[in-house]
């Protein structure tokens, strides 16, 4: 089954085209335009210029997706979108675009949640990943614990009470001066700290992480950086312009990241000692972060076994549109007949939507 997918919820204009089966995904194409550099001197993502940048990039992308994978329209058998939760003006270029492709080339379209496409990024590579799965759904705008049963079947049973993890790496970043996107930033920073130090002189709380449940905080860890620096520069004298030294911000970096994955790992085994799922799997951005894939790797192995851990390949981690496809073909196989058939004549019924629940039913 071949499908063509487009993303853009955010800031990367994505097109892929995958052929899958039961056990298989071969990826055929994945293009991906990004704007990071356009949005860097802003300190993040403007919508309205994400909205013009889509725009401007989708069909060149949709036409190098085509001429990479080798593929004719007439030879797609399903289209896939991007239909939230994002930004609105970002989700209603993909969805403008599909839509359109939909009615011209009389194909099937369906609407994939954007952290169902994350987390089935796992499966790109891994299509028999047993059941139940845990799933840490790890982003700038999600931090969760999802369990699935089955395919396309999400109880979620924790999630963060205020910031997300991939926001908060963000926020420390610019706290201590090192622009954006701040997690592959702080990730570096922290790991030449390791490299060159032992110990660590600043600790920084771990909030929520003995609370007995499995959800997050990750507001209170921001707010002690934002001491830690307001404090640091009050000690030596320094106006709130003044460049931090950099091994004062390496230590804050690596004490931060040490921090946020010492309770992503906690929460995530407790979780996986109540609901003996099979198969961990994390997803979403911050998904690429090595110290957080090795410390899950590791915590799973020593308290866990017989459970499998999964990481999606780093090709995968960020925004893409193959793990739209890939979510869109367990998606389909979960329709009736007359659900699949009613996929050609609804595609008018796809709507973008800035915060969309995971569960929620496909209007067909």
């Amino acid at each position: 089954m071949k499908i063509l997918a487009i993303e853009t919820s955010c800031d990367e204009t994505a097109v892929s085209i995958i052929d899958a089966g039961d056990d298989k995904i071969d990826v055929l194409s994945n293009i991906i335009s990004s704007q990071v550099t356009l949005h860097a001197k802003w300190g993040g993502v403007v919508p309205n210029l994400a909205a013009r940048e889509h725009t401007k990039n989708i069909i060149p992308v949709l036409t190098e997706s085509l001429k990479k994978a080798q593929t004719t329209k007439n030879e797609i058998d399903l289209i896939a979108v991007t239909h939230g939760p994002g930004l609105i003006p970002a989700l209603l270029s993909g969805v403008s675009v599909a839509k359109s492709l939909a009615y011209a080339w009389k194909k099937p379209l369906i609407g994939i949640h954007h952290i169902e496409g994350h987390i089935y990024a796992n499966w790109i590579k891994n299509p028999s990943i047993a059941f139940p799965v845990l799933a840490l759904v790890v982003s700038g705008g999600h931090t969760q614990l999802v369990l699935m049963q089955d395919h396309c079947h999400y109880d979620i049973i924790g999630q963060t009470q205020d910031d997300a993890v991939g926001e908060a790496f963000d926020k420390v970043a610019r706290l201590l001066g090192l622009g954006y996107p701040g997690g592959p930033i702080i990730s570096a920073k922290a790991l030449a700290y390791e490299k060159t130090h032992t110990e660590n002189p600043i600790t920084l709380p771990r909030p929520m992480k003995n609370s007995g449940d499995f959800h997050f905080s990750f507001s209170g860890i921001k707010t002690a950086v934002l001491y830690t620096v307001k404090t640091f520069r009050e000690e030596h004298n320094l106006f709130d312009d003044t460049p931090l030294p950099d091994d004062f911000v390496a230590s804050v970096a690596h004490a931060f990241q040490t921090a946020a994955v010492d309770v992503l790992t906690h929460k995530t085994l407790k979780a996986l000692e109540k609901h003996n799922a099979k198969s961990v799997v994390i997803a979403g951005g911050v998904s690429a972060n090595t110290q957080l894939r090795n410390a899950l790797k590791q915590a799973i192995a020593e308290n866990s076994e017989h459970t499998q851990f999964f990481v999606p390949p780093l090709t995968y981690c960020l925004d893409n549109a193959a793990m739209i496809a890939a979510a869109a073909f367990y998606r389909y196989h979960t329709l009736t007949q007359k659900q699949q058939h009613a996929l050609t004549t609804g595609w008018h019924t796809v709507t973008a939507k800035a915060n969309r629940d995971i569960n929620e039913k496909l209007k067909v």
